[in-house]
């Protein structure tokens, strides 16, 4: 096994694989004749940059660029073949109608099927992805389940750990990453499966031992156009051929309809109907803990999670549904979802000592401001401030909405620089303004420089406030400049100024 830069396993495949092999796997042949059908394939990668000696180079279609643009460098590096739509003149090619479809079961076949060997539990729907695969990773390993966790802040098994580049990596890259975990003893896995994922077949190939369903709302109508594509991409991870089993979030409509529609096994949560088959009641958040009792079939516990917020709620029942039906002891699984203290970027307290609360959060979305601002507002009688901005190459129509809603629950927003890619800083912002000022409620500040924007909330906050903004991201993208930018980093940096400035002089004896 080797390793990449960023911590990557390549595993090679468990039995020996010829070009000839692929050809007859895929049942197309290859565009050179003489290729040498023993010639042995050791894997297979999308990145052209760190595609390993004898690995076949997937050469998809891009929204900018096509991966057949950088056959070359993949052959440099020590690629005996390409599997694309159009064949490559340096490098053997198998030509396929569609090559997102292959190159998962591609992968899955080539490293042997790993996902077979691992209970694969897929995490997907707009909120609580991360949360709940974290989850998810801390009741297994608290079972005795040696486990690996694939979520959009982190990629980590037993023997290394790497900071995640999306929320679910590319088909190839996944593939590897199972067979590299089940190399080490893993048993089980936590996967976050983004929609973009299941559109673009990055989970092709995987076989899910229980697929969750969190909830939905507007997110991504950019890549989706509409709320019912959204849904659908996600109602993917239930087909029979993919996931064993459900695990439904009923507390919206779509959670709803995709219990009548699903046609596997599968079993519902819920924090507000004690008609589902787990469901949570008195349920008490506050700034310390969240604690509630669990109900399931035959059995129920007192719950007390150190994450904080009324959504870790319907987090932590999916997670121990999913447990549930793989059965996995329940009472050791919350034992050890009690002792997970923080999702990074999620609800996280920063405490340094000042005389208000100060948090982390990743409210990216309508619906997550929804979920979080009224627990906010529950933990104070003084004002909400919140620090927010929108990534830019995303959905435009949740931009307005951002800062409506962000002004509606809040008493000071100050709108800030994410990462804007492409699209220009100021547009963005105004935007989000935009929206804030139609609400007609807040004060509204525009600070285009995030660490001023965190700075600033740290400043104007008073004793009794409830200051909040986003990020796990570590870096800020301007163009094609990548910068270090770390929140809870810059956070604290502020809440260290201002108790440095707001400390009294000490005497000078003589």
């Amino acid at each position: 096994m080797t390793s990449e830069p960023g911590g990557a396993a390549r595993p090679h495949p468990r039995e020996y694989r010829s070009l000839g092999d692929v050809a007859e796997h895929l049942g197309v042949p290859c565009t050179w004749a003489d290729a040498v059908d023993d010639c042995a394939v050791t894997g297979i990668g999308q990145d052209s940059r760190v595609v390993g000696a004898g690995e076949i180079y997937a050469a998809l279609p891009g929204a900018n660029h096509h991966g057949a643009s950088f056959a070359s460098e993949a052959a440099t590096r020590g690629a005996v073949a390409v599997v694309s739509d159009r064949p490559c003149a340096v490098l053997p090619t198998f030509v396929v109608d569609d090559p997102r479809r292959v190159v998962g079961p591609l992968a899955a076949w080539l490293y042997g099927d790993p996902s077979h060997q691992l209970d694969v539990f897929g995490v997907t729907g707009t909120n609580g992805k991360t949360s709940t695969s974290y989850l998810l990773e801390a009741g297994l390993t608290a079972a005795g389940r040696r486990s690996g966790l694939l979520s959009g802040v982190t990629v980590r098994g037993p023997r290394s750990a790497r900071q995640a580049m999306r929320t679910t990596p590319e088909a190839s890259e996944l593939q590897q990453t199972l067979s590299a975990f089940r190399s080490q003893g893993v048993r089980a896995v936590a996967l976050e499966v983004s929609s973009h994922a299941l559109a673009l077949h990055r989970v092709d190939g995987i076989r899910f031992r229980a697929g969750i369903f969190t909830n939905l709302g507007p997110d991504h109508l950019d890549f989706h156009r509409d709320l019912d594509g959204y849904y659908s991409a996600k109602a993917r991870l239930f087909a029979p051929e993919r996931s064993e089993s459900a695990i439904i979030g009923i507390d919206d409509d779509y959670g709803k309809r995709l219990a009548a529609e699903v046609e596997i096994p599968h079993c519902t949560f819920s924090t507000r109907s004690a008609a589902a088959d787990f469901y949570a009641d008195n349920i008490r958040a506050d700034e310390d803990a969240t604690s509630f009792v669990a109900h399931w079939p035959g059995g129920r516990a007192a719950v007390r999670l150190r994450l904080l917020g009324l959504h870790q709620v319907d987090n932590a029942l999916g997670a121990i549904a999913a447990l549930w039906t793989a059965g996995v002891d329940l009472g050791t699984v919350i034992a050890g979802m009690e002792n997970l203290d923080c999702v990074p970027g999620r609800m996280q307290r920063v405490d340094l000592g000042q005389p208000f609360l100060a948090f982390v959060d990743y409210m990216h979305n309508t619906a997550g401001q929804h979920r979080q601002f009224p627990f906010l507002r529950s933990l104070t009688t003084g004002r909400i401030i919140v620090v927010v901005g929108a990534t830019g190459d995303r959905d435009p129509s949740k931009r307005r909405p951002l800062g409506w809603t962000a002004a509606t629950f809040a008493d000071i927003v100050i709108i800030t620089d994410e990462s804007p890619f492409s699209e220009d800083p100021a547009e963005l912002r105004r935007h989000i303004a935009l929206g804030a000022w139609a609400a007609e409620h807040a004060a509204v500040i525009l600070e285009p420089e995030r660490a001023d924007a965190i700075g600033r909330a740290v400043d104007l906050a008073q004793p009794g406030d409830v200051i909040a903004g986003r990020g796990h991201d570590p870096v800020q993208t301007f163009g094609t400049a990548t910068r270090t930018f770390d929140d809870k980093a810059e956070l604290c940096k502020a809440l260290d100024r201002r108790s440095v400035a707001r400390r009294p002089a000490e005497r000078t004896l003589t």
